[in-house]
């Protein structure tokens, strides 16, 4: 899922922009725009009904030898992970079932039949009982090896099956030493399985070996990868994370497909939707909008992957003969992991954009006259080198329909209402000038009396 955000640009018509209008949109979006809910009237053409699932989070800790290694600011890297655990345990959400799964953390020994078997639950995934969390953390010592791919076909099972978006967070200091299986065939094969789960993970070392296979298991299920450097940035990172499964588990986005043209395009009711676009593509859907409604909608882009510098995105409004309606952007220059905008347009600004509009038998009207609303969505990212472009990078639409509201004044009707306020300031002004100089005068002839 995607994150919240908070740099959003936005505008009713193109040369019109409302800026701060959307600047507490939520990437991972689950919300919809300006707090409205999610709602559809049939699963198929919309989001499917907020479930009431807890939001589910299982942390997979590398506990494999290779965690002794003291180059996290001069600690090891199992004394970081379990200072960052215990802070992360202590701001848990009361409604978040957590869990954790561990990695060679039992077998010593050199059998790697042994070693490659070596995951277990530490702590099942539930409503956490922080004290016995903290101290099933602080028993752990790196022993063994580094069989990530069974680890995650583990917290599969751990989180179970439902309609809420379950999370696994793996924190790793190496690339799996086990394969058979491959933790990025692992990744694919959940992914394919269409359970709502989505692996992040989270690098301690830094070689590109390791760092390719993470990105490759975070890619797979459109989850996100981050480069470790620091202990406060572990623990900022996973806080985040689990947060973020609070934020988006209330509604389970509804997967569709975007096309290059408008006419093809799927039409999709008020709802939230994922994804996935290319570097540099454009994906078209269509929405339906009839007489006296408002179309709102935002987007966000998750930068699961490093991208090259100076990037942007862009949400389009057209109609269906392709003129703009109104476009939100957003732009940055360095590696974040979300980038959104959005937008907002009503039918009371279509001028003559209405593409349908139902009549009786009788060939009197019966309902509104609906306008198709194009929105396209497209990316100025570039990857950087040795990157994978495929699959694309995931994408999360959000789409309401609300009652129009009314929209601002004109220009035009502000510009006249400028000149009045300057005429009146000019004849005051000289008013008072009139009057200070009539009233200087009166003073300097008594002086001169006297």
């Amino acid at each position: 899922m995607i994150p919240r955000i908070g740099r959003v640009t936005t505008g009713r018509r193109p040369q019109t922009r409302l800026g701060s209008l959307l600047a507490a949109l939520a990437i991972t979006g689950a919300s919809l725009l300006l707090g409205l809910p999610a709602h559809a009237d049939e699963p198929s053409a919309g989001a499917a009904p907020a479930p009431k699932e807890a939001p589910r989070v299982d942390l997979v800790l590398d506990v494999s030898g290779s965690m002794t290694a003291t180059d996290i600011q001069g600690k090891s890297r199992i004394s970081v992970a379990q200072q960052s655990l215990n802070e992360v345990i202590d701001a848990l959400p009361a409604e978040t079932e957590f869990g954790i799964r561990t990695l060679g953390a039992t077998y010593p020994g050199n059998d790697k039949n042994l070693g490659c078997q070596d995951t277990k639950q530490l702590f099942p995934v539930g409503k956490t009982n922080k004290v016995e969390a903290k101290t099933a953390v602080a028993t752990l010592r790196p022993t063994g090896w580094t069989p990530i791919g069974l680890a995650l076909r583990g917290a599969a099972q751990d989180l179970g099956k439902g309609e809420t978006t379950r999370r696994v967070v793996l924190i790793t200091d190496g690339e799996d030493t086990c394969t058979p299986p491959d933790p990025c065939d692992v990744a694919r094969e959940l992914a394919s399985q269409g359970i709502h789960l989505v692996v992040d993970t989270l690098g301690l070392a830094h070689d590109d070996k390791t760092r390719q296979q993470l990105l490759c298991i975070a890619n797979a299920t459109g989850g996100t990868y981050t480069d470790v450097r620091t202990q406060e940035q572990l623990t900022d990172k996973v806080k985040q994370l689990v947060d973020r499964s609070n934020d988006t588990y209330t509604v389970t986005p509804v997967k569709t497909a975007g096309t290059d043209k408008c006419e093809s395009a799927p039409v999709l009711a008020p709802g939230v939707y994922t994804d996935r676009e290319k570097f540099s593509e454009h994906r078209v859907y269509k929405v339906p909008v009839k007489a006296g409604q408002e179309l709102r909608a935002s987007v966000s882009v998750a930068l699961d992957r490093p991208t090259a510098r100076d990037y942007g995105v862009l949400l389009q409004a057209t109609s269906a003969t392709g003129q703009e309606l109104v476009r939100g952007t957003d732009a940055g220059s360095s590696r974040t992991d979300v980038i959104s905008t959005g937008l907002r347009w009503s039918t009371d600004d279509s001028k003559g954009y209405v593409t349908a509009s139902p009549t009786s038998s009788s060939g009197s009207s019966k309902e509104k006259p609906t306008t198709t609303v194009c929105l396209v969505v497209s990316n100025s990212l570039a990857p950087q080198a040795g990157v994978q472009a495929d699959p694309g990078m995931p994408l999360e639409l959000t789409v309401d329909l609300t009652s129009s509201s009314p929209a601002p004044e004109g220009a035009a009707m502000g510009l006249g209402r400028g000149w009045i306020l300057l005429l009146t300031l000019t004849l005051a002004g000289l008013v008072f000038g009139l009057l200070f100089g009539w009233i200087a005068r009166w003073r300097i002839a008594v002086w001169r009396e006297n």
